[in-house]
């Protein structure tokens, strides 16, 4: 089975090489760019029968001006192809440490930095946010509170597998 994957966090900064992005305003509206980008990428590639894997921080209705979720069952749909939804969680007060701290990393890249300090609840209300992300199909929860993978910080993420 041939796959593609795409991480939001790598495709912005590809996306941002040659532009600055300096507020939180204009991270906002990049992220939305990013998440519209990665649909019409990923169409592409459902479009060809390729299985994908898309990984974000994806969430319900409600949350953001656009409802990523159903933007992504309609393409699940529209194609015919099945999905697999890994939801990454933890105990959110060390993923809120582990997020402070990579928030200073050079690696996180300008265009993914948050640009403030992001307080314990508001960071756990970002989180919760997560909780109702639903695109159908299997849905496998994964515990990431104690799990490091090659010096990569685990934090709660929404992504997804689709294939036929």
């Amino acid at each position: 089975m041939t796959k593609k994957d795409f991480l939001k966090d790598t495709f912005k900064i590809a996306l941002c090489n040659n532009i600055s992005v300096t507020s939180r305003t204009e991270r906002s509206v990049f992220s939305t760019v990013t998440f519209d980008g990665m649909m019409y990428v990923a169409e592409r590639m459902l479009e060809t029968g390729i299985s994908i894997i898309l990984e974000g921080n994806f969430v319900p209705v409600g949350v953001k001006k656009i409802d990523e979720a159903d933007t992504i069952k309609r393409l699940i749909d529209r194609y015919n192809y099945t999905s697999l939804d890994f939801k990454f969680m933890g105990d959110t007060r060390v993923l809120h440490q582990r997020f402070l701290e990579r928030e200073k990393s050079a690696e996180r890249g300008e265009v993914n930095k948050i640009g403030m300090d992001v307080p314990y609840e508001t960071f756990n209300q970002w989180c919760r946010n997560l909780d109702d992300f639903d695109i159908g199909g299997e849905t496998v929860r994964v515990n990431t509170t104690y799990y490091y993978a090659k010096g990569r910080i685990h934090l709660l993420k929404t992504s997804f597998c689709a294939y036929h």
